[in-house]
């Protein structure tokens, strides 16, 4: 008879989870032990960095990844990363190692108390297997409900000695989520559509993940309606270039529906209504506006401030609103957002400067990995998002999840290049990643932004009116040296008329990672 080592192997190749991200501990080794030559493993030298990796790969392939860190403590470290991977729809199937069972009941050195609690509630199963036998089957359950919509990250909690028992061949089987949205109440929606004089559309990261990015600028096209960014949401959504699309929508209520003023008819597409952020009350919408909601997650639907909640697949709900309205509209194609100044170029660098010649220089196809929340307003004005797949952010609001993620992203997309933008604060949270991408000879590009301070929350506290908050300046950090001694090539930049030979130097890098420091003027975001 097999071993439930063999029998949990054949249920994650059955399942191509065959790239395994991790960091072992004692614990974990049995699991490891005569590790099969058809699997990949990726290792991370912190667990934060190691599921910010596998977040990545997930992202790009659409599929679970399996995550394997070290128990109690292995989990903890990895709980900021587990949270974004929740907020991001992510599905990843993460394991960590308990002690060996005949051990559990004295609570012996390195036991996890309370194993399935931990990582609640920001996965979708927590489960500790109660027989041996049981791991095949817990890791094929864990799948289905990674992969099943709202996508989202589970955790085993798996004995060490539980390996050599025993265990019969587990069945893989296929569990297809997709589920239609109810046809009247799309027909409802068209209808509005169809009537209305002035439509908006709010597209959020679940049109990327249902695959419907194509069908939303046919729709959008069709229907000549306004199209405006979600306020969080972790992916590219629209293509940022095109002429309908009018910019992002602000994280605070009042503001939010100002932006939406005019509008009589508003469809939210994979999206909550809304992500708000900033305390600034007021109506949800604005007056005499009509508002929907098409999305693959109950909770968005339940926690709604503002009208009508559709639940079922979008790319499916947009394919069928396509279907139900005429192939042309007839009203004016609404006016699109300003085009951005060109900023002048000084001595120093200013964030305008430099997001706008790194957007200049990037290929089309490049993949942007955001994590620069004092200069993100720069960026979404100079780089625009044109492709499926082409931006992500943290939709946390956590750091840490940047730096991995690029890795990740690169190791799976090797056509496209990966370019992660992060603060130099930011940086400092999953940096060892490094380690990772120099061993494997992952190609992405990191562009520290080293501004030696926390500009977003001066920026709060100025919203808040509250003063002299310690720990806002972040002098001395040396990010250059940092990814020097984990063997990644590193230089730094601090003169716009040297500006673009860097990056060039950074974006020309083909053997491993390159990390090039700007040194930036200090600047306070606008937050509306």
């Amino acid at each position: 008879m097999s071993t439930v080592r063999e029998e949990a192997y054949n249920v994650l190749r059955a399942l191509g989870m065959t790239t395994i991200f991790g960091n072992p501990g004692s614990m974990e080794l049995p699991f490891l032990s005569d590790f099969p030559e058809d699997f990949t493993y990726i290792l991370g030298l912190q667990e934060a960095a190691v599921v910010g990796m596998a977040d990545g790969y997930s992202l790009a392939t659409r599929q679970a990844v399996l995550v394997n860190v070290h128990t109690a403590p292995g989990l903890g470290n990895a709980m900021g990363n587990v949270i974004t991977a929740f907020y991001n729809r992510t599905p990843l199937v993460i394991t960590a190692g308990q002690q060996v069972r005949a051990m559990l009941l004295g609570e012996a050195y390195l036991f996890a108390r309370q194993a399935e609690d931990l990582p609640k509630p920001y996965v979708k199963w927590s489960y500790e297997p109660v027989r041996p036998q049981d791991i095949p089957a817990a890791l094929a359950r864990a799948y289905y409900t990674a992969m099943q919509p709202p996508r989202g990250p589970v955790f085993l909690s798996l004995p060490m000695d539980d390996w050599d028992a025993e265990a019969e061949p587990c069945e893989v089987r296929r569990v297809i989520g997709r589920t239609a949205p109810d046809p009247q109440a799309l027909r409802q929606i068209a209808e509005r559509l169809r009537q209305s004089r002035s439509p908006a559309f709010v597209t959020g990261g679940g049109v990327d993940r249902s695959g419907a990015w194509d069908l939303m600028i046919k729709l959008a096209e069709q229907t000549n309606a306004a199209v405006w960014g979600a306020p969080v949401a972790g992916r590219a959504t629209f293509p940022e270039s095109h002429s309908l699309f009018q910019g992002f929508l602000p994280y605070a209520q009042a503001t939010l529906a100002e932006r939406l003023a005019g509008h009589d008819v508003v469809v939210v597409f994979g999206a909550p209504v809304f992500n708000y952020y900033l305390y600034a009350p007021g109506r949800a919408i604005p007056p005499n506006t009509e508002l929907f909601q098409i999305t693959d997650d109950p909770g968005e639907a339940s926690r709604a401030v503002a009208g009508t909640s559709v639940i079922g697949d979008v790319a499916l709900a947009i394919e069928s609103l396509i279907s139900m309205l005429p192939a042309e509209s007839q009203r004016p194609h609404p006016r699109g957002r300003p085009v951005a100044a060109v900023p002048v170029e000084g001595q120093g660098i200013s964030g305008a400067y430099l997001m706008y010649t790194l957007g200049r220089m990037m290929r089309e196809d490049s993949i942007l990995v955001d994590e620069i929340p004092s200069f993100r307003d720069l960026m979404l004005t100079y780089r625009s998002a044109s492709r499926s797949g082409g931006y992500y952010v943290t939709a946390s609001g956590g750091l840490g999840f940047a730096m991995p993620a690029a890795v990740g992203l690169q190791i799976a997309e090797p056509e496209r290049r990966v370019v992660c933008v992060v603060g130099d604060g930011s940086s400092m949270y999953s940096i060892q990643c490094l380690y990772t991408a120099v061993q494997h000879h992952v190609p992405v590009i990191y562009v520290v932004v080293r501004n030696q301070e926390y500009a977003i929350l001066k920026s709060f506290a100025n919203y808040e009116h509250v003063s002299g908050i310690p720990g806002l300046d972040i002098p001395g950090i040396d990010v250059v040296q940092i990814a020097k001694g984990m063997g990644c090539d590193a230089w730094s930049v601090d003169r716009s008329a040297d500006l673009p030979g860097a990056l060039q130097r950074a974006l020309d890098h083909q053997d491993g990672p390159a990390l090039v420091e700007v040194t930036v003027e200090p600047r306070l975001p606008s937050l509306l």
